[in-house]
């Protein structure tokens, strides 16, 4: 039985990788569509399209990274809003409190944080950076780690990065004009480095000096994942949880 997938990879391997995720945004732009034209509840429907993000992000991050909806705390017991998606790393850090679909993550495991919209816009570029300022307020510690080299010394942390993802864009130029002068007006603890649109392909400056990089509309989706697994892998390793400092707080006054 002749297999075209097979044929398709062995005569043009670059078109093939193309056509196959661009199937795959195909599908995931399916489901946002049926979310949006069957759910009533607005709240339930972005619950949904929350969901189907953080499954293309589980399976496309290798196992090092944990994904999911989270509100993020802090040694001294200050928390962030909910947010949609945060990208975290359980190595050195526990999750606290979980309780079914809830959890809070220590600020010192998170790497990034995305919220997620049905469309990015003014309101929703705004909305999103006061979302993850919120994270970005809160105190990490950080612990020495001791691996077969020895002692290490705590490491410094690195900035949290912050995104947003959607369905599509609102402006008729999608990232164009009206999108970088919104983006330029966020304060830096608002500040988003990354976003995808499915049906407008995705942005992110993680080019040296942040400059602004652009992915194509059909396959947006994966080139943002592959640009986003490269940052992180330049992020390294979140340094470690201090646990006696958070033990400190359970002691009597």
């Amino acid at each position: 039985m002749t297999c075209l997938a097979k044929i398709h990879s062995q005569t043009n391997g670059r078109e093939f990788l193309q056509q196959a995720f661009a199937r795959q945004q195909d599908v995931l732009r399916v489901q946002l569509k049926l979310a949006e034209y069957s759910i009533t509840h607005d709240g339930k429907r972005g619950d949904v399209a929350e969901h189907h993000f953080i499954a293309v992000l589980r399976g496309f991050l290798p196992s090092r990274y944990q994904v999911d909806s989270a509100i993020i705390i802090d040694r001294d017991g200050q928390t962030s809003d909910q947010i949609d998606i945060v990208v975290y790393d359980r190595q050195y850090t526990p999750t606290l409190l979980d309780q079914r679909h809830h959890k809070y993550i220590p600020a010192e495991a998170v790497y990034a944080v995305f919220e997620v919209k049905p469309t990015i816009n003014k309101f929703y570029l705004n909305y999103a950076g006061e979302k993850i300022a919120s994270v970005r307020r809160l105190h990490r510690t950080s612990a020495a780690i001791t691996d077969i080299r020895g002692v290490n010394a705590p490491n410094t942390h690195k900035p949290i990065l912050g995104g947003i993802i959607a369905a599509n864009i609102e402006w008729a130029d999608g990232f164009g004009a009206s999108f970088l002068t919104n983006h330029g007006e966020l304060i830096p603890e608002c500040g988003l480095q990354c976003g995808l649109a499915v049906d407008g392909g995705s942005f992110d400056v993680f080019a040296v000096g942040g400059a602004f990089t652009f992915g194509p509309t059909e396959n947006g989706l994966i080139f943002f994942l592959f640009r986003l697994l490269n940052q992180l892998r330049v992020m390294g390793t979140v340094p470690a949880i201090d646990g006696n400092l958070y033990a400190e707080q359970f002691t009597t006054p």
